[in-house]
């Protein structure tokens, strides 16, 4: 089968964050999958159905080296980029359009997320040393937490242990931008296997609103500011959906022979 390693949301290799994909040539069992994520090792894998060519939506599933999730950006984004023009995927968030833009980006309508304040779980505030607590939120997978600068959350080192106690996938924490992008953020999933995550589609799906609402727009550039970083623009869509743009590159390509 053929396989690729490639950098989503960046224009450059060896920035932003690092997706297997693999081209099945034949439906394949989960256990399997699960176990060719974890030989990856990369916070997400994608195994989209190539098996018929002239199919849509084609079958995509993520797989993280633990666990398979329910959405994943940039894995997605990754697919889109290896498999060129525009796209639709039949997946376990039901179905996605990926537009190719004239840019060379792709951009991805995911469903929105738009989180509820929560009471702050008791592991945060040992889980996020240096951290302003202003206000805690809780979207269908993770935890977003609003930081009172971008420097605490560019400077943060979580206790991983202690987030990952939290009953989420992740935790998310944000706060204003402090150069050319409007929002940053960071996010820790150390629960789902993915100790930090370069650049989050998915959690992007949650800051979209809720920045959209205290920015007063409905269109921003995000900047993800883990090592590798990255930058992602964000606009709401139809009710309920969310665009997601970003570039990608292909850093490896081969043939996976274990099947």
């Amino acid at each position: 089968m053929r396989t690729y390693v490639v950098d989503a949301f960046t224009e450059v290799p060896f920035r932003g964050n690092p997706a297997g994909v693999v081209l099945l040539d034949r439906p394949a069992d989960g256990t399997w999958m699960q176990a060719v994520a974890a030989e990856y090792g990369h916070a997400a894998t994608a195994f989209v159905d190539v098996s018929a060519p002239t199919a849509s939506p084609k079958p995509l599933r993520w797989f993280t080296p633990t666990t398979e999730v329910d959405l994943c950006g940039h894995a997605t984004l990754a697919t889109t980029h290896v498999l060129g023009g525009d796209q639709r995927f039949d997946t376990r968030s039901g179905i996605l359009v990926c537009t190719a833009r004239d840019d060379g980006s792709v951009e991805m309508e995911l469903p929105a997320d738009p989180p509820e304040p929560v009471t702050p779980p008791e592991e945060l505030a040992a889980g996020l040393p240096g951290i302003t607590v202003l206000s805690v939120w809780r979207g269908r997978s993770d935890v977003l937490v609003e930081a009172r600068s971008a420097a605490e959350v560019r400077a943060v080192h979580p206790d991983l242990a202690a987030l990952a106690e939290i009953p989420t996938r992740g935790v998310l924490i944000t706060a204003r931008g402090d150069g050319r992008a409007d929002v940053v953020s960071r996010f820790f999933a150390p629960a789902a296997g993915i100790p930090e995550d370069p650049v989050t589609g998915s959690a992007h799906c949650t800051l979209a609103s809720w920045w959209g609402e205290r920015l007063g727009v409905a269109e921003f550039l995000a900047e993800q500011a883990s090592e590798r970083g990255g930058f992602v623009h964000v606009r709401l869509a139809a009710p309920g959906r969310v665009a997601i743009a970003g570039h990608a590159v292909t850093v490896v390509s081969g043939t996976l022979h274990a099947q």
